[in-house]
C-alpha cells in the first residue's frame, strides 16, 4: 500500500515501517542523498518526524545526521524544513 505525498523527488511513500538491517540498507541506489547545512539547522527534527525510513537521528553532540545506508533519497526531510537546512545532492556530485 502506498500513501500519496505531493513532494519534488517522490509522489508516493510506503505505509510500511522501515526494515533495519542489511535488508533495509537501499543507501547504494538512491539517485539524491541529503546534506544538512548545520549552521542553519535548529535541531526542531521535523525531518526526523517527517522521514519515512526513520533513518534520520539526533546524535549525542546534539547534531541530526543522516544514517545514509538506509535512506532513499526521497528528498521529503528537505521539503519540509522550514529553514531550508537540507538540500538534495545527486549521488557522486
Amino acid at each position: 500500500m502506498l500513501v500519496e505525498y505531493s513532494g519534488r523527488f517522490c509522489s508516493s511513500l510506503p505505509s510500511a515501517e522501515p526494515v533495519i538491517g542489511a535488508a533495509g540498507r537501499t543507501g547504494s541506489w538512491r539517485v539524491y542523498r541529503p546534506i544538512i547545512d548545520k549552521t542553519k539547522c535548529t535541531r526542531c527534527l521535523l525531518c526526523w518526524l517527517y522521514c519515512p525510513e526513520g533513518c534520520i537521528e539526533r546524535t549525542l553532540e546534539d547534531d541530526v545526521e543522516v544514517r545514509l545506508e538506509y535512506c532513499k533519497g526521497c528528498g521529503i526531510c528537505a521539503e519540509e524544513c522550514p529553514l531550508k537546512a537540507i538540500t538534495m545532492v545527486r549521488e557522486g556530485a
